[in-house]
């Protein structure tokens, strides 16, 4: 071989070599627009779990509309757990249950987590929703046609009678029901339903009351209309007795994913979640109105008034 000879490139080697690098070089730019829609589409949806902790009373709202309807519109994840407002409150207290989010059916609940006593969970929190209490009927029990024609406090007096409720002691709404049982009594001077409400008789937790009476294994108990709605139990007023939850919502000190926590409660109470708990039957506080200092809430959430 001469020295031309091998100074010399093949000629099949002076175009493979250019022609290869251009093959390449189309892969990578194909490839890169692909890649980085899906490492965005990564980091928008995959934002992980926010944990709320919710009053029993908003079981079906939480977990078939708001939840779903905020993962799909957020990409975050939502987790709840439900008991009584005070029960939560308490649990979250002793450190039985860790969250983002607290929902309490009264507002009154937030000061067993308030202060340096009760660990300093919550510094402020938003009403944004009513729900009026009634008694929801089993349609096909014994009584429908006494409910229906008949004042309330003399039908669940009957004989036989199965009337549930919640435990005043765990549950803002076992509170109202035993309220609502005083007034009455008082109202139409019944000493038997006052007795009534002072027993433990038909109470049972927040989060089975509804099973129950779909069950078959009560004729009536009290809850709270949104509530009934969702769960397509029929329901009779209480007449000239008031009585009404207020749903608050907060963001709890010790959050271990604020972030998601604040996402949460702007979606709750921004349009899309405001239109959804209308649609459930909730009566909207409009606007929703802060409590405690109003410098402590997230920027996001500061819309709402001053209390």
């Amino acid at each position: 071989m001469t020295p031309n000879q091998r100074g010399r490139v093949p000629a099949r080697a002076r175009w493979f070599r250019p022609l290869c690098l251009l093959v390449v070089s189309l892969g990578l730019v194909a490839a890169t627009p692909a890649s980085a829609s899906s490492a965005t589409t990564s980091t928008t949806l995959a934002k992980g779990p926010v944990s709320v902790l919710y009053a029993g009373s908003l079981v079906r709202t939480m977990e078939q509309i708001i939840g779903p309807r905020f993962d799909a519109t957020t990409g975050y994840t939502f987790t709840g757990f439900s008991a009584g407002s005070d029960a939560l409150a308490t649990q979250i207290r002793d450190g039985v249950q860790k969250g983002d989010v607290f929902i309490s059916a009264s507002p009154a609940v937030n000061q067993k987590l308030q202060g340096p006593a009760n660990g300093n969970w919550v510094t402020w929190y938003i009403t944004f929703a009513t729900a009026p209490l009634v008694i929801g009927y089993n349609p096909k029990g014994t009584f429908v046609h006494d409910l229906k024609t008949q004042p309330w406090p003399d039908v669940v007096l009957k004989p036989g009678f199965l009337l549930g409720r919640t435990d005043p002691a765990t549950d803002p709404k076992g509170k109202l029901a035993v309220t609502a049982m005083q007034q009455a009594a008082k109202r139409y001077k019944l000493p038997t339903l006052a007795a009534l409400a002072t027993t433990d008789t038909g109470e049972f937790p927040e989060e089975t009351l509804v099973g129950r009476l779909q069950a078959g294994q009560l004729d009536a108990g009290f809850f709270y209309s949104a509530e009934a709605k969702a769960a397509g139990i029929p329901t009779v007023s209480l007449g000239p007795i008031k009585l009404s939850a207020t749903y608050t919502v907060t963001v709890l000190n010790q959050a271990p994913d604020r972030a998601a926590a604040v996402a949460f409660v702007s979606y709750l109470l921004g349009k899309k979640g405001q239109a959804a708990l209308a649609s459930q039957g909730f009566k909207l506080v409009k606007p929703p109105t802060v409590h405690g200092p109003k410098g402590k809430v997230p920027t996001s959430l500061r819309s709402a008034r001053s209390g």
